[in-house]
């Protein structure tokens, strides 16, 4: 049930994005809140039946950089949207993507980082604030780049423990 809600949250995305191109904000929005819930309700189902399965701890952050990322892009191009902290958050997040991959193929993979949770939310929130014609959602876009570049130390501290043995600060 969890992976369903993961895949109706890629699945939301390309509506999602021509809704934004073609102007249709009120689509875009109700579209981003209904994945904003899936994200928030796929992994309490999940932690809950104990189906917390490998393919969910992969889809899942993936389909939430597919939304965000797709849908930050589209708003660039409507000009709703700074390219700068697209582009920030576009970085930190193949950073990490590649880094957490490199942990996985060594054999120790990397947990989703409670920062890069609550960047997420962010992200969502500011989805929804822009897209709701409120001036807070800049603001929450940039407070999400901040976060996450705060939790690359979380991964980069993890990594470090996990192919070294000792316990970085």
């Amino acid at each position: 049930m969890a992976n369903l809600m993961t895949l109706l949250r890629l699945a939301l995305t390309f509506p999602t994005v021509v809704a934004v191109l073609k102007g249709d904000l009120k689509v875009a929005l109700f579209l981003t809140i209904l994945a904003g819930l899936s994200d928030m309700i796929d992994g309490r189902v999940a932690r809950r039946s104990g189906n917390a399965n490998g393919v969910g701890k992969i889809l899942d952050p993936y389909a939430d950089k597919v939304f965000t990322l797709l849908t930050l892009i589209a708003l660039v191009e409507a000009g709703m949207v700074s390219s700068v902290p697209v582009i920030l958050i576009t970085f930190r997040d193949l950073t990490v993507s590649f880094l957490r991959s490199l942990s996985a193929v060594q054999g120790n993979p990397l947990e989703a980082s409670p920062l890069a949770k609550v960047k997420t939310f962010l992200l969502f929130s500011s989805l929804i604030l822009i897209l709701a014609g409120t001036g807070a959602g800049d603001e929450v876009l940039w407070v999400a780049v901040l976060t996450a570049y705060l939790s690359v130390y979380e991964y980069v501290r993890s990594y470090l423990r996990t192919i070294s043995g000792l316990n970085y600060p």
